[in-house]
């Protein structure tokens, strides 16, 4: 048996229970993954929160998209993207179900080896939030010298598109609250805060405007912004705001209502990103871990939208 966090209902935090539930072993293409930590990420939440739908007979859901830890079994044929997967082995697993847990099954498709320059709570926050830059990046079509706003710029995401778009030799102009500005300025992005005066902050730094905007937070003085400063509306994307993206005619990204899911372009991206981790050309920062026992309190702090970086569950 493993200890594993379900939502019981529809709402809010106060849903969340630990549960015992059963784990077989691994079947035919199938990894038993030890968990050491789980990924915190929105949509985690928002699927028992009623953005989703409350289907009654859904519940309970098994909550988590992303671990990391250690390979305990593994069953016939089971190969990941990257090769071969043996007992012992440090790995991240994503994209998973349940992983907020002490053990999980997991599809071999979904198991990679762990860069060994990451802790395990480190990689349990590369994946999703690198795939979902690595799609903004390029449904934006940033490149070498175009400048980009991000907005949100010191969350998970927000700082994973920063360091990509540096990687790709942009110039980065991120949005965040000041006191973690100079986290910004040590990735080599230029921050500039939030509140009046967004658009001209953003212009004393770029008058000529910017090429392109990734919206990471779903405000909307965030798409206010970037309408004003992008001239194509084709280079400006958003992961939050998907009402106001569609109606804008931007380009709007991921699992919610009319978004581009970019299943097989964030596939893809994995290894990548696992090469970039293991150069030293990505970095994770963590804002807190939580027991598995607090999951809600960690859900709480998340949704206050003002993390540094990533948070996880540690079992």
């Amino acid at each position: 048996m493993a200890t594993a966090v379900v939502a019981t209902a529809f709402g809010g935090p106060e849903a969340l229970s630990l549960v015992e539930v059963p784990v077989g072993p691994p079947g035919p293409g199938q990894i038993l993954i030890e968990v050491r930590a789980a990924g915190v990420n929105p949509i985690d939440y928002k699927l028992y929160s009623g953005a989703y739908g409350t289907d009654p007979s859904k519940l309970p859901v098994r909550l988590g998209l992303e671990a990391s830890g250690v390979v305990r079994a593994v069953g016939n044929g089971a190969e990941g993207p990257g090769g071969p997967l043996h007992r012992g082995d440090e790995v991240i697993g994503y994209p998973v179900q349940g992983a907020y847990a002490t053990e999980l099954l997991a599809p071999a498709s979904s198991v990679l080896a762990k860069p060994a320059g990451l802790s395990f709570e480190q990689a349990s926050g590369l994946m999703l939030t690198g795939v979902t830059a690595t799609h903004a990046l390029h449904a934006t079509d940033v490149g070498a010298d175009d400048t980009v706003l991000v907005h949100g710029a010191s969350g998970g995401v927000g700082l994973m598109v920063v360091q990509l778009a540096l990687n790709a030799r942009a110039r980065v102009i991120g949005t965040a609250n000041e006191k973690n500005h100079d986290l910004l300025r040590q990735f080599g992005a230029e921050p500039v805060a939030y509140g009046d005066g967004l658009v001209e902050r953003v212009l004393a730094l770029a008058p000529g405007g910017v090429d392109a905007a990734i919206d990471c937070i779903g405000t909307d003085e965030a798409m206010d912004a970037s309408l004003a400063l992008v001239a194509d509306r084709g280079r400006i994307a958003t992961i939050a705001s998907f009402k106001r993206g569609t109606e804008e005619g931007v380009k709007v990204l991921g699992m919610g209502p009319g978004g581009d899911p970019g299943t097989e372009l964030r596939a893809a991206a994995r290894v990548d990103l696992l090469r970039r981790a293991e150069k030293g050309m990505l970095k994770v920062v963590i804002a807190a871990t939580y027991p598995l026992s607090e999951a809600a309190t960690a859900h709480r702090a998340l949704a206050t939208g003002h993390t540094r970086g990533k948070i996880a569950l540690v079992p």
